[in-house]
């Protein structure tokens, strides 16, 4: 269903602004470093984004009444052109868990600097990422170098649908540390993309 802006009700200013149509785009959002704290603002600019669900698990939790039990969900949303978020959600039902995720996954909503930094490509086409970036996340460390076109995403299923939702469609990766925990490995693949906005081309700052 198409997101319908005019039954939004904002809950900040910065919502009202964009229900107002005082901001024109995500990009002019996401350049002056407010945060996104409704999700809406993001279906407002974004509305072909993509929902992935990478993983869901039962945590369990002992509290005086008992056993608790809720279900944590990792997604990643994208447009597969430059936007990616990425959120986890718990909740004791399924479909409320990964409701709270995408959520989450786009309030945390990054533009992802794309180019061609291969020394073996040096076209001008955005198919890869312009610069070797790292990223981190519990015990899993990814680094992505940029890679020539056809080469494709080597990496893992889960680093894949991450870079894939990203518009990343050439990317040598590197990772260590637990990746089968789904969670870490997603993360430090989204912080990795998160990276190629924190360099300057061109010279130092």
């Amino acid at each position: 269903m198409a997101f319908d802006k005019s039954e939004w009700v904002p809950l900040t200013g910065l919502g009202r602004m964009v229900q107002a149509g005082e901001i024109k785009s995500i990009d002019e959002i996401l350049a002056s470093g407010k945060p996104i704290k409704e999700p809406e603002i993001v279906d407002a600019f974004l509305p072909d984004l993509v929902d992935e669900v990478l993983d869901i698990n039962m945590v369990q939790r002992m509290t005086d009444s008992g056993r608790r039990v809720k279900f944590r969900a990792v997604v990643v949303v994208g447009n597969r052109d430059g936007y990616i978020g990425f959120g986890q959600g718990k909740d004791a039902q399924v479909g409320e868990a990964i409701k709270k995720a995408i959520a989450s996954a786009k309030i945390n909503l990054i533009k992802v600097r794309r180019g061609c930094g291969s020394w073996e490509c040096g076209c001008s086409h955005p198919h890869s990422i312009p610069m070797l970036v790292t990223g981190n996340a519990g015990s899993v460390k990814v680094t992505l170098r940029p890679a020539p076109q056809g080469i494709g995403l080597v990496t893992g299923d889960i680093g894949k649908k991450v870079l894939e939702l990203a518009g990343i469609r050439d990317v040598w990766a590197q990772t260590q540390g637990q990746t089968r925990t789904t969670i870490n490995y997603a993360k430090a693949t989204f912080n990795a993309l998160k990276a190629t906005n924190m360099i300057r081309l061109g010279g130092m700052e």
